[in-house]
C-alpha cells in the first residue's frame, strides 16, 4: 500500500519484522512443545529461546540476502535464526515442520490482530453515527427514490438506517475475526506424518488460535470471508458516502463535508466546496471489490497445496485492512464533522408544493368510499398538474371537482408530523440491535418522548 493510504496501525502488523518476530515465535513454541514431549532437550529449548535474535531491520536484511541464495524465504529465515542460535541448540528450529506449517499459522495470527484494529475503528464509527442519528431524530428532510421526491423522511432516519448497516458489518467482522484465528503445524500435507499433534496443539493455545485440520494450507475460504467482511464495510461506507456527495450537489445542499480553514476546493475556482473525502472513499471501495474477487480465485487450489496464493495474498491482504482502516476512520471523521443544514431542507421539502403528501392524499379517498384506481388517478392528475404549473398541490385538489374532500380533511394528511410519526420505530430497532454502555441506552431512550 501507498504511504498516503497506509496506516501505521496496520502496516506494523504486516510489516517483514512483525512477520518475522511471529514466524520467529512459532518455531520457538514448537521447539518448546518437543522439549514437552521428550523429544528436544530442554536445555536447548531454553537456549532457544535466550539466544533468538533480535528481529530488526538488520535481521530482516540478513534474511533478504540469504533469500537470493536459497530462493525460498522460509528455508532463508530458519538458516539465519539457526546461525544466531548457535549449534546444537539451533538445529532444532522447524524440526518437524512444512514452511506452511509457520507462514499459514502467522498469516492467521497477523490477520486476527488486524481485524481486531478493524473492528476497533468499525466499533468508533458505529458510535459516531447512533449519536449523529439521535441528534437529528426529528428533523425532517425530504426522501427520495429514484433520484426523486417521494415521501418526508428524517436525516436522523437516513443515519440510524447506516448504523444498522454498519451494525451488520461489524457482526460480520468478528465472524470473520474468529474464522480466521485458527493454525496448523500438521505437516506436507496435514497427516501429522513428522509432527506430533500435541505440538500444534501447544503452539495454537499460546497464540490464541483454534488448531484446525489442513492439507498442508489452511483452507484459503476462511481468508475469503475475511476479505468479503472487510469488502462488504468499504462498500457499506461507499453507500453513505455516496449519499453525502448527493446532499452537497450545489442544488440539494443538505449537508456537506466539513472544510477546514486554509483548506482549496479547487485549484482554479476558488468558490469550489467538493466531497473530495466521500469522493476517495467511494473509489476505494472500487479497489476492495477487486481485493475480494483475487481472494475468491485463491480458494481452489492443487491437490493439498500449490503456492499460486501466495502471491496474491502478499499484496491484497495487508491492503486490504490497510484500506478498511483508512476508511472507517476518515468515514468517522467526516460524520462526527459533517455540517447539516435543516433550513435547506425544509425548503426542499417546500419545492415540491406538497406532492410528497400523494400517498396519504391517495388513502383518504379511498377512505371516503372511492375506489383506488378512481382515487389514483384523480390524485395523479392533480398531482402533475401542480407540478407542472407550479401550484401548490393543496389548492390544486380544493379546485378539483372530482375530490370529495374538504380544508381540513386535506390539511390532516399534508400534516408533516404524521408523515413522521413512525419513525422511531427504527431508533426503537437500534437501541435493540447496538451494543453500547447502558446508561448511554437510556439516555437515547429518553429523546425519543
Amino acid at each position: 500500500m501507498i504511504d498516503r493510504y497506509s496506516p501505521k496501525e496496520i502496516a506494523e502488523i504486516f510489516s517483514d519484522q512483525s512477520r518475522f518476530a511471529t514466524w520467529l515465535e512459532i518455531e520457538i513454541l514448537a521447539t518448546e512443545a518437543w522439549a514437552e514431549l521428550g523429544v528436544v532437550p530442554r536445555d536447548h529449548a531454553r537456549a532457544a529461546r535466550d539466544n533468538a535474535p533480535k528481529i530488526d531491520a538488520e535481521f530482516v536484511t540478513l534474511v533478504n540476502e540469504r533469500e537470493k541464495v536459497t530462493n525460498h524465504d522460509v528455508a532463508a529465515f530458519v538458516d539465519v535464526v539457526q546461525s544466531k542460535i548457535g549449534f546444537p541448540q539451533g538445529s532444532w528450529i522447524h524440526y518437524g515442520l512444512t514452511s506452511s506449517d509457520v507462514v499459514d499459522t502467522a498469516l492467521c495470527y497477523l490477520m486476527t490482530k488486524a481485524a481486531d484494529t478493524v473492528i476497533r475503528a468499525v466499533e468508533q464509527l458505529l458510535d459516531t453515527l447512533v449519536d449523529q442519528a439521535f441528534a437529528h431524530y426529528k428533523t425532517p428532510m425530504l426522501g427520495r427514490t429514484h433520484g426523486m421526491a417521494a415521501e418526508p423522511t428524517t436525516f436522523g432516519n437516513k443515519v440510524a438506517l447506516w448504523a444498522l448497516q454498519v451494525n451488520r458489518d461489524l457482526a460480520r467482522l468478528q465472524r470473520a475475526r474468529d474464522g480466521i484465528a485458527v493454525g496448523k503445524l500438521s505437516g506436507a500435507v496435514g497427516t501429522y506424518s513428522n509432527v506430533d499433534p500435541a505440538v500444534e496443539a501447544y503452539v495454537c493455545t499460546r497464540l490464541g488460535l483454534r488448531n484446525v485440520p489442513a492439507t498442508q494450507v489452511i483452507s484459503r475460504d476462511r481468508h475469503a470471508e475475511v476479505m468479503y467482511a472487510l469488502t462488504a464495510l468499504a462498500s457499506s461506507i461507499e453507500t453513505f458516502a455516496t449519499e453525502i456527495r448527493h446532499l452537497q450537489r450545489t442544488e440539494v445542499q443538505e449537508a456537506e463535508e466539513y472544510f477546514s480553514p486554509g483548506q482549496k476546493g479547487s485549484s482554479a475556482m476558488p468558490h469550489k466546496r467538493n466531497p473530495i473525502l466521500a469522493e476517495r472513499l467511494v473509489g476505494m471501495s472500487r479497489i476492495m471489490r477487486g481485493y475480494l474477487v483475487s481472494s475468491l480465485e485463491d480458494v481452489a487450489l492443487w491437490h493439498e497445496r500449490d503456492i499460486s496464493h501466495s502471491s496474491v495474498e502478499r499484496i491484497i491482504v495487508p491492503d486490504a485492512f490497510s484500506l478498511a482502516f483508512y476508511m472507517t476512520e476518515r468515514f468517522d471523521g467526516l460524520i462526527s464533522r459533517l455540517v447539516v443544514y435543516p433550513q435547506r431542507m425544509l425548503e426542499n421539502l417546500d419545492r415540491t408544493l406538497g406532492l410528497v403528501f400523494s400517498q396519504p392524499i391517495l388513502l383518504t379517498l379511498v377512505a371516503s368510499g372511492l375506489s383506488r384506481d378512481d382515487a389514483y388517478r384523480i390524485v395523479q392528475r392533480c398531482a402533475h398538474t401542480a407540478w407542472d404549473t407550479r401550484t401548490p398541490f393543496l389548492k390544486v385538489l380544493l379546485d378539483d371537482p372530482d375530490v370529495p374532500l374538504g380544508e381540513a380533511d386535506l390539511l390532516a394528511a399534508m400534516d408533516l408530523d404524521a408523515a413522521l410519526k413512525n419513525v422511531r420505530k427504527t431508533f426503537e430497532t437500534l437501541l435493540s440491535e447496538v451494543a453500547m454502555p447502558e446508561q448511554k441506552r437510556l439516555q437515547l431512550e429518553s429523546k425519543l418522548g
